[in-house]
């Protein structure tokens, strides 16, 4: 074998190494830009309204998204090369992040249609009750 198909072979090496390192920090920072489950649980408000304001401000996910797109990028293209030994631990950790921004955008949507939805549920229950009031007298 000549001095170039080693070096080539390192050099080979060397870039799967780094593109498994560069898949795993995108994924350890798109977990990183997750919100804590404190964050979700623990509500502050004076209000209905309030506290779905504060959980929907808590269920953003940042650039989790991006980090997790650059993640899937590099991974994509060390799988199409053939340079990872085994990839499923990365796949798998892929598809986890995946699933919990899916997760957490899901309930930011539902908490945005509630948050949209309580401000006109309250003005209707004050309307039938100011209309049971005029009913009365």
């Amino acid at each position: 074998m000549s001095q170039s198909t080693l070096d080539n072979d390192e050099l080979f090496g060397e870039a799967a190494s780094e593109m498994r390192e560069d898949v795993e920090a995108s994924l350890a920072d798109a977990r990183a830009e997750l919100p804590d489950s404190d964050s979700v649980w623990e509500a502050e408000g004076d209000n209905v309204l309030g506290v779905l304001n504060g959980l929907r401000s808590a269920l953003d996910v940042g650039a989790a998204a991006d980090h997790l797109r650059d993640a899937k990028k590099w991974f994509t293209m060390g799988q199409r090369a053939d340079a990872f030994d085994d990839a499923d631990d990365l796949e798998e950790a892929i598809a986890e992040v995946e699933e919990l921004i899916e997760t957490i955008e899901d309930a930011s949507e539902q908490v945005g249609d509630l948050t949209a939805t309580i401000p006109d549920l309250k003005s209707t229950l004050e309307d039938a009750e100011s209309d049971g009031t005029d009913d009365e007298e």
